[in-house]
This record gives structure tokens, sequence and C-alpha cells, in this order.
């Protein structure tokens, strides 16, 4: 094999990869598979999407090699291939973050839009989560805390936070983390949590960042 034609091989073969994730909802879905496996339908209806059109995601998906599926009864439920992938995942965003004006311009107006208080600093969370200041809240739903969460966070997910104040501490700090920034259910969480009466603020950082940070990460029930 001539060197060109290895060198343009080999590129075509890495730019399957890029390919695979030139679309917004893709790197949602594996933004979302980060957190754990889930069916189609259930990312469907967590993107506000028709399983039809998810599903179409999925295959490219699969056909790049980054997710995997499985059938459980009825149901297919699809995997991350590796956890490069999250990795992979959390690089692109950050380098996004760090390039493109644009997140920034678009976070910022999104937050002053609902009039949004600053989040908790990462190494201070840390901190005090160690010397027991505060209270982490979990909201995302109950699959996503047992398939990794931060090690004492108690998981009251956000659909039953209103009927479930009353399991919450109200001479602490509340601190509230979903699936990372730019997942809203921890300001609706922290906006519930202040509406009652509670301190409360929250952690931008989902637990993919967390794991990425090398930081413990607690599996199942605490």
């Amino acid at each position: 094999m001539k060197t060109r034609v290895f060198k343009d091989a080999i590129y075509e073969q890495i730019a399957r990869i890029g390919k695979s994730l030139g679309s917004g909802p893709r790197l949602e879905i594996l933004d979302l598979l980060c957190q754990g496996p889930r069916t189609v339908e259930v990312l469907a209806g967590q993107m506000g999407h028709s399983v039809a059109n998810t599903s179409r995601h999925l295959q490219v998906l699969r056909r790049a090699r980054l997710i995997e599926a499985e059938r459980e009864g009825v149901y297919i439920r699809y995997r991350l291939a590796d956890p490069e992938v999250c990795a992979f995942f959390l690089s692109l965003r950050k380098l996004a973050e760090s390039r493109l004006l644009e997140v920034e311009e678009i976070t910022r107006v999104f937050l002053e839009a609902r009039n949004t208080m600053e989040p908790v600093d990462r190494n201070l969370l840390v901190e005090r989560v160690r010397s027991g200041k505060v209270t982490v809240l979990d909201v995302r739903p109950t699959e996503e805390y047992l398939a990794g969460h931060i090690p004492g966070a108690v998981s009251i997910p956000l659909d039953q936070l209103e009927e479930r104040l009353a399991e919450l501490p109200t001479d602490r700090e509340i601190v509230a983390y979903c699936r990372g920034p730019y997942c809203v259910m921890a300001l609706d969480a922290a906006d519930t949590l202040r509406s009652n009466g509670l301190e409360a603020t929250r952690f931008e950082d989902g637990i993919a960042d967390w794991r990425a940070r090398g930081l413990d990460v607690a599996v199942g029930e605490e």
C-alpha cells in the first residue's frame, strides 16, 4: 500500500467518528448515556423527540462503534461502548466552551433570564461535602442515581421534590446537582427549594465531570 493511500484510509476511518457527532441530538444522546444505559423510549422522552428520530440517531452512533445495544425482553437498551466515549464527549464539550464564544453567550443569556445564582465552586463543594457542611441533592431519575452518584448524596428526583421537601434538613445549605452544566434540573430544584424557604444553590458539574476529576463515585443505594 502506498503512503498516500495508507494515510487517506486511516484518516477516513477516524473521520467516521467526527461525522457521527455532527449533530446536536447525537451529542445530547452521548451526554445522557454518560449517566447510564437507556432504552430508545426513555431517550426520546428525555430529549423531547420522537422514538423514530431518536432511533435513527442511535443507529448512526452505533455504526461508528460509539454505543452498543443489548436486548432486555421486548426492549433494547443502549450504552456507551467504552468509558473513553464519555471522556471524549467531555473533552469535546470543554474544547467548544474554550473556543466558541457563542457557548458562553448562550449560557449567559439563559441564566440571566432566569436570574440564576452562581453555581457552587467545584473545589469548594468537595471540601464542604467532606466536612458535612452541606446536603448534596441528586435530582436525576432514580435509575441514574443508582448507576452512579456523588457519595453521600440524597436522591430525590425533580418530579418528586415538592412532595418530599420534609425529608430535607432545614439547618444547612442544600446543593442540588443533575447531569452537568447544561442540564436545568438542578436550576429548577434550587428555585423550588428557595421558594419554600430553604437555603439552596446548584452544582453545575454532573457525575461524569465528577468521575473525570478522579473523585469517588458511589453506586447503588446509600
